[in-house]
């Protein structure tokens, strides 16, 4: 069963909300963050990006960022740019891209969930950038940018949160840059928020859909202040993290491309030839095309379009891994032909989110930056669902969900 409770939001007032929020901290660099804020003194970046107060090229990891992190916080909270809630609530996040809304509540998940495997994760983290967040959720005492998850298709909670949407939400605004529009309600009432904590309860899992690092961090540190408290009885705040859930058929996740800057020595002929033991090559011309289903690629090279379609036996539709196409493409192009084994660590590629459409693969490739492109068709949710309750872990740079959730809109204090 999944554990979560309401909590006391820290957020900005209804008429300073579109000052304070931002884009989430690891989506832009120092500069880009240094020029959004601008001479906005309420932007969120002044507590998520806090190295623009410092003089530019300061690290982002200098001791003094993290303190000054903190001292932004409670300098936003005693000019009121952010208000503690007085009482425990739920609250609904609202996305709409495209025409289409995605519904989120956002609540309080328990650490013990994500220590014990309830809260399910499909993607491998990196030491040096959970200790970041965790630095970050240590010094500030909260969670101050919520994590994103997905839970199974409910009924009751759906029809709940539709109730809601029919209602005037507490933020409706039209984000910069992305252009998403992004609404918010807060449920007050007890018995919503006795059915919300009851139909949780009925989850086997909640599944990390992005944010794998900042959900580590949180439920790390909220570990640490267990064993640091002589007192501990565990109905302390510290022993819950900021979530957005979502049902798990609303999201959308795009495809998550490649741009690769060499053939490996070989040349186009070659490198053609090589991909049709492995694949149906089918060349489609100048006009940008788009994978249509699995297991069929979109490659640019020289100026043209080919569609590769991987041959029976290439994967094993019984293995919640072998079936990716991200697995295949791995293990058959940028391995078997390329020799580009870590993809982490690999200089000779590069990674494009499907939001930039496949007009940015082209421009990188006709630029002479990339030597080809490699278009992949989205991995699906339940396809990251079953990966997780498998236990296995996804391949790297796999899922690119738009839209991203906007920081700033509610915190969640520790204590």
């Amino acid at each position: 069963m999944a554990i979560i409770k309401p909590f006391k939001g820290v957020r900005p007032p209804k008429e300073l909300v579109e000052r304070v929020e931002s884009r989430p901290y690891d989506v832009l660099e120092s500069d880009e963050a240094r020029v959004e804020a601008g001479d906005n003194e309420m932007s969120l970046y002044h507590i998520i990006k806090p190295e623009i107060d410092f003089p530019e090229g300061t690290s982002e990891y200098d001791p003094r960022v993290y303190e000054k992190a903190a001292e932004n916080f409670q300098k936003f909270q005693d000019k009121g740019w952010l208000v503690q809630d007085k009482e425990d609530h739920y609250y609904i996040y609202a996305q709409t891209m495209n025409g289409k809304t995605q519904y989120g509540l956002v609540v309080g998940a328990y650490v013990d969930d994500y220590m014990n495997g309830t809260i399910k994760k499909h993607e491998l983290t990196r030491r040096d950038k959970e200790e970041d967040r965790m630095k970050h959720v240590r010094v500030n005492n909260a969670n101050i940018e919520p994590v994103f998850f997905a839970y199974p298709d409910n009924e009751v909670l759906d029809k709940l949160i539709m109730r809601y949407a029919q209602t005037e939400p507490e933020y409706d605004f039209i984000a910069p840059i992305d252009g998403f529009r992004h609404q918010f309600w807060v449920i007050s009432d007890a018995a919503d928020i006795k059915t919300i904590t009851d139909e949780f309860a009925k989850m086997k899992a909640l599944y990390i859909a992005d944010g794998h690092h900042r959900s580590a961090a949180a439920a790390l540190v909220g570990a640490e202040k267990q064993k640091q408290n002589p007192n501990h009885k565990g109905d302390e705040e510290y022993n819950y993290f900021m979530a957005v859930c979502f049902q798990a058929s609303q999201l959308t996740i795009l495809d998550y491309n490649r741009v690769v800057k060499d053939l490996n020595g070989l040349t186009s002929e070659q490198f053609l030839e090589a991909l049709s033991k492995n694949f149906v090559v089918e060349k489609k011309g100048a006009d940008i095309y788009k994978p249509a289903r699995l297991h069929e690629f979109s490659l640019y090279l020289d100026g043209e379009w080919y569609s590769l379609v991987a041959k029976d036996g290439t994967y094993d539709n019984n293995d919640p891994i072998g079936v990716l196409d991200v697995d295949i493409s791995s293990r058959l192009i940028l391995q078997e032909i390329l020799n580009i084994g870590d993809l982490r660590s690999s200089k000779r590629i590069d990674f494009v989110g499907g939001l930039r459409g496949l007009g940015e693969l082209k421009r990188r490739v006709d630029s002479g930056e990339m030597r080809m492109a490699l278009a992949l068709y989205p991995v699906s949710m339940q396809q990251i669902m079953d990966i997780a309750d498998s236990g296995k872990i996804m391949p790297p740079k796999a899922t690119w969900f738009e839209p991203k959730l906007r920081s700033g809109l509610v915190i969640h204090k520790l204590s």
